[in-house]
């Protein structure tokens, strides 16, 4: 799999999520749909890939996908984004797979982030 991602989508990234985002997973998220099959793409910010993920081919970040959601894609696809609507898009050749491609931040916090904000120091 290969994801090529604009100049203005990370640009937009680094800017919302941090220099540190650099590790993205892609997932067909059909959490709330009612049913596996009818899942929607989204892109969430992680600390690192879990066991057995894959890594697509990606320039300026790092991309993982569990090889169960490979069927939902396409081996080609880029990440635009739109500064007039504010939202990331995911197309292929073949399809536009979101216009307002969901990105979500599920990077865990270190322990010492936690200690230092619940201490106020």
């Amino acid at each position: 799999m290969i994801i090529q991602w604009s100049a203005e989508s990370l640009r937009e990234v680094r800017l919302r999520y941090g220099e540190e985002a650099t590790t993205w997973k892609l997932v067909s998220d059909s959490e709330g749909c009612g049913c596996a099959m009818n899942g929607v793409a989204a892109f969430w910010a992680i600390n690192e890939p879990e066991l057995g993920d894959l890594q697509a081919e990606s320039n300026g970040v790092e991309v993982f996908y569990e090889k169960r959601h490979e069927v939902f894609f396409d081996e080609l696809m880029r990440v635009s984004y739109d500064p007039d609507k504010r939202a990331f898009k995911l197309a292929s050749d073949g399809q536009i797979y979101c216009n307002q491609l969901r990105m979500e931040d599920r990077r865990k916090r270190s322990a010492a982030l936690l200690e230092t904000n619940a201490t106020g120091g």
